[in-house]
């Protein structure tokens, strides 16, 4: 769907304006990340362990150095200010003023959140946006979740918090934020709470407002200390480089008081020593749970909430209404604040309702709804200056001295101060490169501005290394991330069907930097094979690949050496593109068509194809010289499918420099064109695989006996469930399962599995590849789906059905199911996107609230696939 297509409408008008600078809808937005503590940047240790250094019992007392948190959290875009909801039950230790879950050494798989939330609803400007929470009345399970999931081993599956019995009998609040903005500096909140359970239960409900700390850490240019007063059921927030901010609440039979205290660490209860204040961060929460004294008898501070105390019959709901503004005026909490969020909720169902395909049932729209919801959840505000970290504040203790060979050493030009898409708020609080390409590419769906900027973002000079490298993810930048930014450049030009060239212009240049990178960095031997390492696959090799040593071989890797081939197909098409604007991109054209074909024969006639299994796999060279298959047959041999694109006989016309020496190429190099090269209806089309090899590799593909699932392709074939992979390598011996639920290994701190579950990034560049071999190979090509059933398809009729089994995950079934949902209960049609699927059944497994790129189910839905 173009821009074109999209129409008008209110929510479309507010993202011209922001485009077009004239109102900054999306300066205020839901940027406060749900996690703080445990992160790489709050990490000061000398042994690098982040979890430790900042653990959760810290952060209700210690401030945060990089960014903040809280549940159902506002800010605006820099971070200066801040807005969350606190609770308390009467019943809990502590003030529930964040998400609890397990560091990654407590999980028995991996870090968690345990908690039952949702990101019900968003508009991309934010004008619109819900959140749902259930609340324990019971005490919250702090210590049963440490200690079950501490006993339990990798075999067992993760205690979560249903599995405690805390909500039994339905003992819990139903809690409801929905946000809507009067302008794009006056924000209505009405928080609704739902007594669920059998009995009367009180809450407390602590809407809370205060400023990030920049002024405690001795910079020379931070700003004066702010302040907030509190005025009644009024907070009044005053800040040197934005002025005021105010958050006003209806004043109540419900309302208590108004509390402050300050955004300072509590250094005495932590430290044995003394702070920078009397009345330090846990002020507040101290006070409501304990009654203590301490938060400001003056009503001022960096911290402040407005206390609530709500009594409920058994299914009673009540509700209270907030505004935040920059104006000291007088909030209006009737008619106007009504009718603001009566019209925010029917633009986003009109904005939805026309971003919706046809045919599209009420499941589906559902799923399409609450996907873009998510991701526009997950957009954060991101800061990370590597050099400072490195070197530490002036009014702080300084580093260890063998901090840079902690992490990141070679990355201190890393400066980020910027509103960037997360994979996931909690688990994975931080952007990483591939995870954010395909973030971008459901965002263009709906917001193209934002999603063109979220790509150009990661290629300017304070994320990208010199060297061309981009950043992989903050636990180690160094990582190398699968090269999918052209492919996602590329295909958000195309969904926002502006013909914008600047924006794909300038993206190409920064790429060719990074490209270059990969050819002289990744390719060690010159042979057109590439390493790689990790490439974002986690666990789904026998060992580490990013960790072998020199002394045990050289792995040429299958998916590395694939994605460089599509690499270059995806920067040939972006040069074809420009070229019809400017024929100076003739030239480079040329030269990534002859890389791919010199990468496609190598990988060939290398040894990474096996004839006999009609698949491709790894290779280990040895130091010898010697070739080892890694015979894993998981979406590593898959990847090949991916390096697919053509060129049109009307486009070889309009460029005739470039037809000229794809022509030479193919008369006097024809031993780097048999399989390289096909021609249907005019088009000639490259490819990695011959038509033989493209039918043998889908039958391995579309085997449900192998990689074939009930919702998607499985990560590892099946067939490992009972012929495990397994060799010796330096008198260690290595093997791979078929695991299709959650890992049984410490690969990667064991929270991420490649070994079974199925994946939607890899589905969805599979869904694409199956779509454009189709349109050159057209309906005379079929195959059997499943294999083995005499059923034939062609490979458009394999996409779809690909692309449906998918989608399955969270439509219900004829029985009212979720796949996805397994063993738990959703409420009122909410839907968690996890991280990946059981390769089986279907249940979310990982993160629980990825909906990164899970999110990839709405582009399914929008694409037709």
């Amino acid at each position: 769907m173009t821009d074109a297509d999209r129409g008008g409408g209110a929510e479309h008008e507010r993202l011209r304006q922001a485009d077009s600078r004239e109102v900054p809808w999306r300066h205020w937005g839901p940027y406060l990340s749900e996690r703080a503590w445990g992160s790489v940047r709050e990490d000061y240790s000398a042994d690098g362990d982040a979890w430790a250094n900042f653990p959760f019992e810290h952060a209700r007392s210690r401030t945060y150095r990089w960014n903040e948190d809280g549940l159902a959290g506002f800010c605006d875009s820099e971070q200066t200010w801040c807005f969350a909801l606190a609770m308390w039950n009467g019943t809990d230790p502590i003030l529930k003023e964040r998400l609890f879950g397990l560091t990654n050494g407590q999980g028995n798989h991996g870090e968690d959140v345990k908690e039952r939330y949702w990101f019900a609803d968003s508009t991309p400007s934010h004008a619109w946006m819900s959140w749902r929470y259930h609340y324990p009345q019971r005490t919250f399970p702090y210590d049963q979740l440490v200690n079950e999931n501490a006993r339990r081993g990798r075999h067992e599956p993760e205690y979560e918090i249903d599995d405690t019995g805390v909500f039994d009998d339905d003992r819990y609040f139903d809690v409801a934020i929905d946000y809507a903005k009067a302008a794009a500096d006056d924000l209505c909140i009405r928080i609704g709470v739902r007594n669920a359970g059998p009995d009367v239960a009180t809450i407390e409900l602590l809407p809370t407002l205060w400023f990030r700390n920049t002024w405690a850490w001795g910079l020379p240019t931070a700003p004066p200390e702010p302040q907030i007063q509190c005025d009644g059921a009024r907070l009044i927030g005053v800040h040197q480089k934005m002025g005021a901010v105010v958050l006003d609440g209806n004043s109540s039979a419900d309302f208590v008081e108004s509390l402050a205290c300050d955004n300072e660490t509590n250094s005495a209860l932590l430290y044995g020593t003394p702070g920078r204040s009397q009345h330090p961060k846990d002020g507040i929460g101290d006070h409501v749970v304990r009654g203590a004294a301490t938060v400001s008898p003056q009503g001022q501070g960096t911290k402040a909430a407005l206390r609530y105390r709500l009594e409920l019959s058994p299914g009673e709901t009540r509700t209270l209404k907030l505004r935040l503004r920059t104006t000291t005026s007088d909030a209006d909490f009737g008619a106007d604040f009504d009718a603001v969020m009566v019209n925010r909720s029917r633009e986003a169902d009109e904005f939805f309702a026309g971003l919706q395909p046809k045919n599209c049932s009420d499941a589906g729209a559902r799923v399409l709804r609450q996907a873009i919801a998510g991701l526009m959840w997950s957009k954060q505000f991101y800061h990370y200056d590597v050099a400072r970290w490195f070197s530490g504040d002036p009014a702080g203790p300084p580093p260890p001295a063998n901090r840079d060979e902690i992490r990141n050493g070679g990355w201190r030009h890393l400066n980020n101060h910027d509103v960037v898409l997360m994979p996931d708020t909690w688990e994975y609080p931080w952007y990483a490169s591939w995870d954010l390409a395909f973030h971008c590419v459901v965002c263009a769906h709906v917001d193209p501005g934002f999603a063109k900027r979220q790509l150009l973002l990661l290629l300017r000079e304070w994320f990208m290394h010199p060297n061309g490298q981009l950043p992989a993810y903050e636990w180690n930048f160094s990582d190398v991330n699968p090269p999918v930014h052209a492919w996602a450049v590329l295909r958000v030009f195309e969904i926002a069907g502006d013909n914008d060239f600047d924006f794909l212009e300038r993206a190409f240049h920064k790429l060719l930097l990074n490209f270059t990178w990969w050819v002289n960095r990744v390719d060690r031997d010159g042979n057109n094979l590439f390493q790689g390492g990790f490439l974002g696959l986690d666990n789904i090799g026998p060992f580490d690949r990013s960790k072998l040593s020199p002394q045990a071989g050289t792995l040429e890797q299958s998916d590395g050496t694939a994605w460089m081939a599509m690499y270059c197909l995806d920067l040939l098409d972006i040069a074809l593109t420009l070229a019809a604007q400017d024929s100076t991109y003739e030239d480079v054209a040329t030269k990534f068509f002859e890389h791919f074909a010199h990468i496609a024969t190598a990988a060939m006639d290398q040894g990474l194809w096996d004839d006999e299994d009609g698949f491709f796999y790894d290779q280990l060279r040895l130091p010898d010289g010697e070739p080892m298959p890694v015979k894993v047959r998981s979406l590593v041999g898959l990847i090949a499918l991916c390096a697919v694109s053509h060129v049109s006989d009307t486009q070889l016309e309009k460029l005739p420099g470039f037809a000229a020496r794809l022509g030479w190429f193919l008369t006097n190099r024809p031993e780097l064109t048999s399989s390289v090269v096909e021609a249907q209806d005019g088009d000639t089309m490259f490819t990695m695989l011959a038509p033989d090899q493209l039918r043998r590799l889908l039958g391995r593909m579309l085997d449900e006996t192998e990689f074939l699932s009930p919702h998607g392709v499985r990560s590892v074939s099946a067939f490992h469930r009972d012929h495990p992979f397994v060799f010796t390598l330096q008198g260690e011996e290595y093997r791979v399962d078929y695991e299709p639920d959650e890992s049984s290994t410490g690969l990667f701190g064991g929270n991420s599995n490649w070994r079974g579950p199925v994946w939607l990034p890899i589905n969805t560049l599979l869904v694409e590849a199956l779509q454009r071999f189709d349109r050159h190979l057209g309906a005379s090509f079929v195959v059997e789906l499943p294999t083995g059933s005499s059923r034939l398809a062609t490979l458009g009729e394999v996409a779809a059905e690909l692309s449906r089994r998918l989608v399955t995950l969270l439509v219900p079934d004829q029985s009212g199911q979720l796949a996805a949902s397994g063993r738990r209960s959703w409420p009122d049609g909410l839907l968690w996107f996890h991280e990946y699927f059981h390769g089986d059944s279907g249940e979310g497994l990982g993160a629980s609230h990825q909906t990164g790129w899970t999110a990839l189910l709405a582009h399914l839905i929008l694409t037709g696939g």
